[in-house]
């Protein structure tokens, strides 16, 4: 088991991968400025005759958004790293450094069934990965140090949200259009933690 200063080292090399999948995201919207120039079209296509790519884009960018904050609230209950926990760290970073791809084929064919069941596959494998590390995190105290022990909340917050991008995945396969509404069901699990809580408090 590594010492604190290893597990802050940790934190930062997957804020750089984090960063480089952000960065990627857009790389196919500035790949078409040179074909409008080419073209001798107007600047303001590369908005309005591409509104999927950018829907896509800025939905990405949300969603990469939301695994690194989740990521960093697991690992503010981390003092050290074991091998096992290092291991689905980089499966995690594994899901967000692929993100870009799906993404770019969210934007080219939309709500193709392949399409949407990759892209939300990819989230579903991300949300397991994170699921995974906060099981290993609540059965290992020596991970935990001095740190705050991860609660039951948290941990079915985190469970109800892989149930909810299983359940996308599953929708996408039979009706893919609707594979993205059922991400709005995320909503809820957090919900549902904050009410276990206040029903917890109301016990003591």
């Amino acid at each position: 088991m590594e010492q604190k200063k290893s597990s802050e080292r940790l934190v930062f090399f997957t804020d750089a991968v984090v960063a480089i999948a952000l960065t990627l995201l857009v790389l196919p919207l500035t790949d078409l400025v040179p074909d409008l120039v080419a073209e001798h079209r107007p600047a303001v296509e590369a908005v309005t005759h591409n509104w999927s790519k950018i829907v896509s884009f800025l939905l990405s960018f949300l969603v990469i958004g939301r695994f690194w904050s989740v990521h960093h609230r697991i690992f503010e209950h981390v003092r050290a790293y074991s091998t096992a926990l290092v291991r689905v760290n980089f499966c995690w970073l594994l899901t967000i450094a692929l993100l870009p791809f799906p993404t770019e084929l969210i934007g080219a064919y939309q709500s193709e069934r392949f399409t949407v069941v990759f892209y939300l596959g990819t989230l579903l494998a991300s949300s397991l990965c994170h699921t995974t590390m906060v099981f290993i995190i609540r059965r290992d105290p020596q991970i935990r140090g001095d740190a705050e022990p991860v609660s039951d909340e948290t941990w079915w917050n985190h469970v109800l949200s892989a149930v909810v991008f299983a359940l996308a995945v599953v929708v996408a396969l039979i009706k893919p259009g609707l594979g993205y509404y059922v991400l709005l069901l995320l909503l809820f699990p957090a919900r549902i933690a904050l009410w276990l809580r206040a029903r917890r408090t109301a016990d003591k």
